[in-house]
């Protein structure tokens, strides 16, 4: 078993690690039709730092519920179950494993009652499982590996926004409402971090310049931190077109995945939307992006 970070680290190594192909419907007649991702029974597993399990799961579950209301579910490639393990040490991460094939496995570091870390951690992992980054052979692969980094950044942070606005009118715990204005300035603050880091990094001469200067990097880098100029821009797009989030099922659904030149990744993305029905506007709106500047 592996995590999908501990295998980013593994490649900023350059340590070259084999991988298992397989065609992009093959397990497709395999997932239970009763559930989504949305649906899926939730598990909970490690000792949660001294919070209640039960209080956990109702913060993930709204956070859940945050992400994904309203998203068109499209992809053929989701688990049946989900599983969220508190694991002190390390980084959060999907857990890349062959125990149970129907469930995906995510692990988060938090500490007491840490709502707001715990929210945002699992967002960002929960868009790597919308993004079909949750079985054995998810591992992470450059040079695109950070398209879905940010991606998945942007949508955790979008979750957040909603999250905070449905704290406040129902609060998960009696007599919590005012937690939601603990919740948008935690997002505030990881935005302006966003934000900081693209002025830095040149974003004003637009996403194509950004991206060319950026270009070789990413041939051998692929973490959340290597793709942090890029999760302003994307977190606009999904802020602006919230029903594009559903173009997120149809990723990585080619054997390939992400290890393949952008201009082919974005094409092999655009022909899976077609595929699973999703809008499709995600992967044009980023071409735009790069074309623009």
């Amino acid at each position: 078993m592996m995590s999908r970070r501990c295998l980013l680290s593994l490649f900023g190594g350059c340590l070259l690690l084999p991988f298992r192909r397989v065609p992009a419907r093959a397990d497709a007649a395999r997932t239970d039709a009763r559930f989504t991702l949305l649906t899926a029974p939730l598990q909970l597993g490690g000792d949660w730092g001294g919070s209640a399990k039960a209080d956990a799961a109702a913060v993930i579950g709204r956070m859940r519920l945050a992400c994904l209301a309203g998203v068109a579910l499209v992809s053929d490639q989701q688990p049946e179950k989900l599983r969220v393990d508190d694991k002190p040490g390390g980084y959060p991460s999907v857990w890349l494993h062959s125990e149970d094939p129907a469930t995906a496995w995510v692990t988060v570091i938090v500490g007491p009652r840490d709502w707001c870390n715990l929210a945002y951690q699992f967002g960002h992992e929960l868009g790597h499982v919308l993004c079909n980054s949750w079985k054995p052979d998810a591992a992470p692969r450059t040079p695109c590996q950070w398209v879905e980094e940010a991606l998945v950044e942007a949508f955790s942070l979008h979750g957040l926004g909603r999250l905070a606005d449905g704290w406040a009118q129902e609060p998960p715990f009696p007599g919590d409402g005012a937690y939601a204005d603990f919740i948008r300035s935690y997002r505030d603050t990881l935005l302006a971090g966003y934000r900081a880091t693209a002025r830095e990094q040149g974003m004003a001469a637009g996403f194509g310049s950004w991206f060319e200067a950026h270009a070789v990097f990413f041939e051998a880098h692929g973490g959340l931190v290597d793709a942090k100029g890029a999760v302003s821009t994307l977190f606009g797009v999904l802020e602006e077109d919230p029903a594009a989030i559903a173009d997120l099922g149809a990723l990585n659904r080619w054997p390939e995945r992400s290890g393949i030149a952008l201009p082919d990744y974005l094409h092999r993305w655009e022909e899976s939307c077609a595929q699973v029905s999703a809008p499709g506007r995600l992967p044009r709106r980023i071409r735009q992006l790069l074309a623009a500047g």
